[in-house]
């Protein structure tokens, strides 16, 4: 069984009075993919930072590869390390080929080795331009290549997708794709959630600085017992005078049914001779945490009444 690469033992982390990470656990394993998710201030780049070993806990321990990442013996596990923050910066006067250059050298890696980087991300055609030429999009894409230096083992990305058009973003999730089957392991923080549900292993949804769920989003859904959309075809009508399906039947002539109820009404459609084609969609990743953000309100809400 391989060491995870990341474990958070009842990690928590305050700023004088605002508590930023409470009774945070996690351990990711080698070549996972997790999502990361929550409003802003949910505690996401706190979390991102004890990671990194740029902050320590006031309760708890983090262990990266090993080892806590505030060690001094944790140079070399740094070097391991990809990250790439939520606002890009670079030195503008620099080319790309210069800014990657320095940066690749600063983890053992060569000149060519960022070139291919640039290539990989698409901007190798403005390797030669200043930084301050960039687009958003293209800035976003040189720190992306910033992250990939050296086939890191751990890949921190903090809203990586920001500023891409559709074409860069399905690249992007490609070479997640592509590391993960090498074994990194990745911690990806996103508001944009439609398209992430396919690339992530298992979700994490935060709020002011508590885990409110953590699983796969099959047990996620399962936990919220959210319910399946069925839509059926060719029955003109016939579900509306159906007192089995009735209940379940919104505006749009969709049926809103309860995960354990479902077999039972596939079989109850089936039956029926006009049925031409038949629709099922399960709740995705942005109706899961919706859920899970509502139903924290929800207790919120109650803890402040007293209730």
């Amino acid at each position: 069984m391989n060491e995870p690469v990341v474990v958070l033992e009842n990690v928590s982390k305050h700023y004088n009075e605002l508590n930023a990470l409470s009774a945070i656990n996690l351990t990711l394993a080698q070549g996972e993919v997790l999502g990361l998710f929550g409003h802003n201030g949910a505690g996401k780049t706190t979390m991102m930072k004890l990671i990194l070993g740029v902050i320590a806990p006031n309760v708890g321990d983090v262990t990266v590869m090993g080892v806590k990442p505030k060690d001094k013996s944790a140079w070399h596990m740094r070097a391991k390390m990809g990250y790439l923050p939520e606002n890009v910066m670079f030195y503008e006067q620099l080319s790309g080929l210069e800014v990657l250059t320095y940066f690749a050298r600063l983890k053992g890696q060569s000149k060519k080795h960022a070139q291919a980087l640039l290539e990989q991300v698409g901007i190798a055609h403005a390797m030669a331009r200043p930084v301050k030429t960039y687009s958003k999009g293209m800035r976003q894409r040189l720190g992306l290549a910033q992250a990939f230096i050296g086939q890191p083992k751990l890949l921190l990305l903090d809203e990586p997708t920001v500023g891409l058009d559709p074409s860069a973003t399905a690249e992007f999730y490609q070479t997640v794709d592509q590391l993960k089957t090498q074994g990194t392991s990745v911690v990806l923080c996103s508001h944009v959630l439609p398209g992430v549900e396919q690339h992530i292993d298992r979700a994490m949804i935060i709020s002011g600085g508590k885990t409110l769920a953590l699983g796969t989003i099959a047990e996620l859904r399962a936990q919220a017992n959210l319910p399946i959309k069925i839509r059926p075809q060719g029955l003109n009508g016939a579900v509306v005078n159906d007192l089995a399906l009735k209940n379940y039947l919104d505006e749009h002539g969709a049926l809103h049914v309860p995960a354990q109820e479902k077999l039972s009404v596939l079989r109850h459609l089936l039956a029926a001779q006009s049925l031409s084609d038949i629709h099922l969609e399960s709740a995705n990743l942005e109706q899961v945490y919706q859920y899970y953000l509502s139903q924290a309100a929800v207790q919120d809400n109650n803890h402040k009444a007293g209730v």
